[in-house]
């Protein structure tokens, strides 16, 4: 049997720093990569446009696949406890080819929305602090853009323990002021006070299928955007306290506490505002929660303004980290040039992977925002490709990584192989009605064609290429990963680097 290199790991000196945060750091980190307050106010509108009420159930709905994949996350953690995540698990049970095009699409995710997630940091905080103008600066904007993307990324070099401590700010502030936003909200709405059409909560608001046919499922498609990120606990495994199950347990916890968080908020904006409303301003995408805060909360609206401000601060920090660990993840395992995989000496973090990810992603979001803001929201549209991919191809993995052990209990049967896979064919459903949607130009954001299909599909479609087109050419230049990983590794040979299996 060929030589696994997981076994042997970098030496001590060039190992990132182990135990540097704890069980909760992780689940904060993982929290705040979804981006909460962004990713509610950016769907709400559309959701509720196409499913009217029945917003909060697509909410539930969308969560079972996120779940069953969290699953399959905690798992194989417990046996690879690799910061390339699905790259390392997806090489070791399915091969290096499906592997490194795992690790592609993770580190693209990246790419295609720090850009973005500063921007709207950018903006919502002067909206927040009363600076409008420079809000509708382009210049100012994206000058701001980049140096906070700059920012954020030297504070992800310097250390993980200092990023936890900044995630662990702003999630309290950003929780605090969503919270303070629902409870008005509701509050008026029961009241009898509020400013527009509102509808008192009902708990029927919660069945996924209230809407039924091309609604529900074009619905879904947004759901799952909004629970993306929550891995980024992972990919710090080799960072955490209790490397084996903690990161795996933090992934699992976060996507039900996000499920709560985005209930609340759910019922508290379709209650206020009533479903009229929100469709009308549905191409408003996250600016609906600054038009709603001032509508709810007049003069206190800075409180939503600023929980969308540092949400997307946050999420700009925290998606940077699944990108660089799988940079570096790769280098080491010869999938990726070396250079890729140095970790800085002084503050044990993969400094150089971590400033390519920031680096081509401000020239992503530069030459993006040049062809016009349209495109850039595209390119954000095309992340639901990538997502719906790398999760479902790491459920897949996790079934065949324990193959030989599904029929040993109920549990395995059901956690790590049935559930998984479930997982991975709802994704690849919403995958393949998703480049159905986006085959249509006038489904995107510009409207336009490009070589006759919608912008986004391109965009993906393009990514995925320019992927398969690398890892051929790295193939042939050096080809020591795939000859390290000719077949698939026998999951009762090989226990783990790490930890073993249970």
């Amino acid at each position: 049997m060929a030589k696994d290199i997981t076994d042997a790991g970098p030496p001590p000196s060039a190992s990132l720093k182990p135990n540097a945060i704890g069980f909760l750091d992780a689940l904060v980190i993982g929290l705040n990569a979804t981006s909460p307050a962004y990713s509610v106010a950016a769907v709400i509108g559309p959701i509720v446009a196409l499913v009217g009420i029945y917003a909060p159930g697509v909410m539930i709905a969308s969560f079972v696949p996120m779940l069953l994949i969290a699953s399959a996350f905690y798992y194989l953690n417990k046996v690879d406890q690799d910061c390339g995540t699905t790259f390392s698990w997806v090489t070791r049970a399915m091969g290096p080819w499906a592997g490194w095009l795992g690790g592609w699409a993770i580190t693209m995710t990246g790419v295609l929305v720090v850009g973005s997630l500063a921007d709207v940091a950018v903006t919502f905080f002067l909206l927040a602090v009363g600076l409008d103008s420079w809000a509708d600066n382009d210049v100012v904007r994206q000058v701001l853009t980049v140096l906070l993307i700059v920012v954020m990324t030297a504070l992800c070099v310097i250390g993980t323990e200092v990023s936890a401590r900044i995630q662990n700010v702003l999630i309290l502030a950003q929780v605090a002021c969503l919270l303070v936003f629902a409870v008005v909200a509701l509050y008026r709405v029961y009241a009898d006070t509020g400013t527009l059409d509102s509808v008192q909560p009902k708990f029927s608001w919660l069945d996924p299928f209230g809407a039924g046919g091309a609604s529900l499922t074009a619905s879904l498609l947004l759901g799952v955007f909004i629970y993306w990120g929550w891995e980024s606990a992972v990919n710090l495994t080799e960072e955490v306290e209790d490397s084996a199950t903690a990161p795996g347990k933090a992934a699992v916890w976060s996507t039900v506490l996000l499920l709560v968080t985005y209930l609340a908020v759910a019922f508290a904006v379709v209650g206020y505002a009533g479903t009229a409303y929100l469709a009308e301003n549905a191409a408003e995408e996250e600016f609906i929660f600054a038009l709603l805060a001032e509508e709810a909360m007049g003069g206190w609206d800075w409180v939503v303004l600023l929980a969308v401000s540092t949400s997307a601060l946050a999420s700009t920090q925290t998606t940077i980290i699944p990108a660089s660990r799988t940079g570096l993840s790769m280098a080491r395992r010869h999938a990726l040039p070396a250079h890729f995989g140095r970790i800085n000496p002084r503050f044990r973090t993969p400094d150089v992977s971590t400033w390519w990810v920031a680096g081509i992603a401000i020239v992503w979001y530069l030459v993006l925002y040049q062809l016009s803001e349209n495109a850039l929201f595209d390119s954000l549209t095309a992340l639901s490709l990538l997502i719906a991919f790398y999760y479902a191809l790491t459920g897949v993995a996790c079934a065949v990584y324990y193959r030989r052990q599904l029929t040993r209990s109920a549990r395995n049967f059901f956690l790590i192989g049935l559930g998984p896979l479930i997982g991975a064919g709802l994704l690849a459903w919403l995958l393949v009605e998703s480049v159905a949607d986006m085959s249509d130009p006038a489904n995107s954001y510009s409207g336009v064609s490009w070589l006759g299909l919608g912008p986004p599909l391109v965009i993906g479609i393009g990514i995925l290429v320019t992927g398969v087109v690398l890892m051929v050419v790295w193939r042939l230049m050096a080809p020591v990963f795939w000859s390290e990983h000719p077949s698939v590794v026998d999951p009762d040979l090989v226990p783990g680097r790490h930890g073993k299996e249970s």
